[in-house]
């Protein structure tokens, strides 16, 4: 069984003493089933990550030491930009959690015509919050410890009418394309690619133009 990995919003400091967030520590405590002396690792987001062990445990707090810090990095040498259209149900958490997995440094949710989900106002707040959830979950399962942004909801139009950033090359999947990424050229190392995907019903003809 690998060393379960739990991301801490706050800043961690070796030698001291640190509360698990409420959702972490009800994770460890009784999906996990781990007991006082147990080892886990920590990560902020920033970089690195720490070895803890849990010192105090029972049902509703886990608190535990930070022993050491890793100077560990997991990230892609290309820099990718998942820009993905709603998608119906759980299709976009899975969506999320693979983005992250494969390495997807930025995932920009938009909405397109073919979308058959629709938010707006709080519902899209929340579902937001949902997917930066599911980010940080798929960091601790797949071993990154830099957290993914997802950016806030925005309309297709919107996303395409900012300048994209110097050098970054820009590529869309659309199903009959005489094009293919064998033919393209990878991006050298630090290099950046943003990829517009479309929902379930693909893009509508005007948006590809």
């Amino acid at each position: 069984m690998s060393t379960p990995r739990f991301y801490c919003l706050e800043p961690l400091v070796i030698g001291s003493r640190y509360v698990l967030p409420d959702a972490a520590a009800r994770h460890a405590s009784r999906a996990l089933r781990l007991r006082v002396g147990d080892d886990l690792v920590l990560f902020d987001g920033a970089g690195g990550e720490y070895v803890a062990r849990i010192a105090v445990l029972d049902r509703d707090q886990v608190s535990v030491d930070v022993m050491e810090w890793c100077d560990v990095e997991c990230e892609a040498p290309i820099e990718v930009t998942l820009v993905q259209a709603l998608q119906a149900g759980e299709k976009m958490d899975m969506t999320v959690q693979k983005a992250v997995e494969l390495g997807a440094r930025r995932i920009v949710p938009v909405t397109s015509q073919r979308s058959t989900v629709r938010l707006a106002g709080e519902r899209a707040v929340r579902r937001v919050e949902h997917w930066r959830g599911v980010a940080i979950a798929a960091c601790e399962q797949c071993g990154r410890n830099r957290v993914p942004e997802v950016s806030a909801l925005q309309s297709l139009e919107q996303w395409l009418g900012k300048s994209p950033n110097s050098g970054v090359l820009r590529l869309m999947l659309v199903p009959g394309s005489e094009q293919t990424l064998a033919s393209i050229a990878p991006p050298a190392p630090g290099g950046k690619v943003d990829v517009l995907i479309g929902a379930e019903g693909g893009l509508a003809p005007d948006e590809v133009e």
